[in-house]
């Protein structure tokens, strides 16, 4: 039997994600993962030997870190496995485990002040609101759906993601902010919403908070989302090194994704260990 993966396959995959449950962002990446693949095979029939090489194809010749490949062959293996084809799935690279976070990726408070000042002077109180209520509860973008106003005002926002649920505290100061923006803005449901009342979209809130570039001063590569939620972590750690409540607050089953958000940068690791004074 021949191995071939055609857009058939992948919308019939697609719907197996989705009943799955897997996340709308998961199933999306899965798909073009698989995708990727198909492009690369361009129609040929997929054996362990031509898998392999794409495997390497994607180190030496596209240069995506090791870290990144492992994903693609994630999602790969997981379509194999749906289809059977058990015997083509591929090991993924082992990697070390990463000592320092990349230097000058993530935000300061300073700059994370800045991003909210700028939001403001433009005239977007959405998205100076949206931007302190990520930062302020460490709350992905994609669950910015779940606080309504009815949350807001019980202090407390219940939020079902991945097959999981925890509720998230607003602090005291978000949660009276929140209250004069819902009030204001006449809000009945969802607090960060269109016109229509549907939810922002993410890529939106992206798009919006990179356009704040030349106002913040702020280098491009460190306005997104997500970082939010990392300088979140950082500040939450710093203030009572409890990486098992951080986890639970984040919403992580593994601590040791939690470890990568609080990896400090190889200078400041210096300089605690420059502190020490031991010689």
């Amino acid at each position: 039997m021949r191995n071939i993966i055609t857009e058939k396959l992948l919308e019939r995959y697609k719907v197996y994600l989705t009943d799955s449950e897997k996340s709308l962002a998961t199933t999306s990446k899965y798909i073009r993962d698989v995708r990727k693949l198909m492009e690369y095979v361009n129609g040929q029939n997929i054996t362990k030997e031509l898998v392999t090489e794409y495997k390497e194809y994607l180190r030496t010749n596209k240069k995506y870190k090791l870290s990144s490949i492992n994903s693609f062959l994630i999602a790969i293996n997981s379509f194999f496995v749906y289809m059977g084809w058990h015997n083509l799935r591929v090991k993924t690279y082992k990697v070390q485990k990463e000592l320092f976070a990349p230097a000058g990726k993530d935000l300061s408070r300073q700059e994370y002040k800045k991003l909210v000042y700028a939001a403001k002077r433009k005239g977007n109180k959405r998205l100076a609101m949206i931007i302190q209520t990520i930062c302020a509860t460490g709350m992905r973008v994609s669950e910015l759906s779940s606080v309504t106003a009815d949350s807001v005002k019980k202090g407390v926002v219940d939020i079902y993601c991945k097959g999981k649920h925890r509720q998230v505290l607003l602090p005291g100061k978000l949660r009276k902010m929140l209250l004069v923006y819902i009030s204001g803005n006449k809000i009945k449901g969802i607090v960060f919403c269109t016109s229509s009342g549907k939810a922002v979209d993410r890529s939106n809130i992206w798009r919006e908070m990179k356009e704040l570039g030349n106002e913040s001063g702020v280098a491009l590569e460190k306005i997104f989302p997500h970082n939010l939620r990392h300088l979140f972590a950082k500040v939450f750690y710093e203030t009572n090194r409890d990486i098992a409540r951080l986890a639970d607050v984040l919403g992580h089953s593994s601590i040791e994704t939690t470890r990568l958000y609080i990896m400090v940068s190889y200078g400041e690791h210096q300089r605690q260990l420059d502190i020490m004074g031991l010689v």
